[in-house]
């Protein structure tokens, strides 16, 4: 078991975790392991998986029963070794949102039960910020793969790792319900905010010409057009190309890319932006209202990649947004790899 006084210097370890670009890997394998160690028998039989399991591609944001181990079922040394892991492959405004989007379930619980005071022992148990679960995939090392991802109601991340230096992050999910907090002692809030914002600004920044190409849509889909796919393909059509964007919003464009790919560790996130950058041509497509409070949806789609969001439910005021690789997710390309070098051999 863990003392706290190693609770100390994994705190110390997190929070200079991105200053160190080199050790991405050794962090996430440390905070791994070490959660793990605090784990008994029975835990570490809801935690952990074969990383061919299929429990490994069983990914989805809507609050239903997961496997894995629960937050609810962790002690306290537990719960703050599972956060410490969850900040190694998080930025610092990434793992606010994450945390805070945990919390917004006790919002969901007192708008709902509220609303049906003779339900509310159902809804607590459907809305409970400690129904987030955390999974290991494989075994932790710095030779061959493993994963790990921490999942519950509005959140999805899941890594994969390859030697120790290879990484895939995706998909990466974040949702929001309430999009805006309007009752109670958290009114204002906005987990997603610059999500929101920024699209809509560079939809209201298009010219009649760039409209036309842009708008693919009257109507804002339901529900993002990927859903939980576990594996996806590039959409289409493809909305306007970036080429056809003057400077101004060709930065907001980018201004959104940053957005999605930063909640990650800057290290992860760069790699990432490298690889998206040279994805041209990268198209931007709006679909709905671009009135505020009115439902819209977006999407960013480059040859390797899509970010989409979504805020139509709930009088649009219920956000999901993902960031998808059409040859990463899960670290397919990894894993292909692999089998070849393992075939070679």
């Amino acid at each position: 078991m863990i003392r706290p006084r190693c609770l100390v210097a994994l705190f110390c370890l997190a929070t200079t975790a991105h200053a160190l670009a080199h050790d991405v890997g050794a962090q996430m394998l440390t905070g791994a392991n070490w959660f793990l160690s605090s784990l008994n028998a029975d835990q570490k039989a809801k935690a952990v998986f074969a990383f061919d399991s299929e429990e490994r591609l069983n990914w989805h944001f809507i609050p239903r029963e997961r496997k894995g181990l629960p937050i609810k079922e962790m002690t306290q040394e537990q719960r703050l070794l599972a956060h410490a892991l969850l900040n190694t492959g998080l930025s610092e405004a990434g793992y606010q949102k994450a945390a805070t989007i945990m919390s917004m379930e006790e919002v969901l619980y007192q708008i709902e039960g509220d609303a049906a005071p003779d339900k509310r022992d159902e809804t607590r148990k459907k809305r409970d910020p400690e129904r987030y679960f955390f999974s290991i995939f494989g075994t932790p090392s710095d030779k061959g793969l493993w994963g790990w991802r921490v999942e519950g109601h509005h959140l999805s991340m899941n890594f994969t790792i390859k030697d120790g230096k290879t990484f895939c992050v995706t998909p990466s999910f974040f949702g929001s319900n309430p999009g805006e907090v309007r009752q109670g002692p958290r009114t204002g809030t906005r987990i997603l905010s610059h999500e929101e914002d920024l699209g809509r600004k560079l939809a209201v920044s298009l010219n009649a010409d760039q409209w036309k190409k842009a708008d693919v849509d009257e109507t804002a889909p339901k529900e993002m057009i990927t859903e939980a796919k576990h594996k996806v393909d590039p959409l289409s059509p493809e909305g306007i190309s970036e080429s056809d964007l003057n400077p101004e919003q060709k930065d907001l464009l980018q201004q959104i890319v940053h957005e999605f790919l930063f909640r990650m560790r800057p290290e992860l996130a760069e790699e990432n932006l490298k690889t998206i950058q040279a994805s041209s041509p990268i198209h931007f497509a709006w679909a709905g209202s671009r009135e505020k409070g009115q439902a819209h949806y977006y999407r960013i789609q480059g040859k390797t990649f899509l970010l989409e969001y979504d805020d139509t439910q709930n009088e649009a005021n219920h956000i999901h947004t993902v960031w998808r690789d059409f040859n990463g997710d899960f670290g397919y390309d990894l894993l292909a790899e692999h089998l070849k070098a393992e075939h070679a051999k």
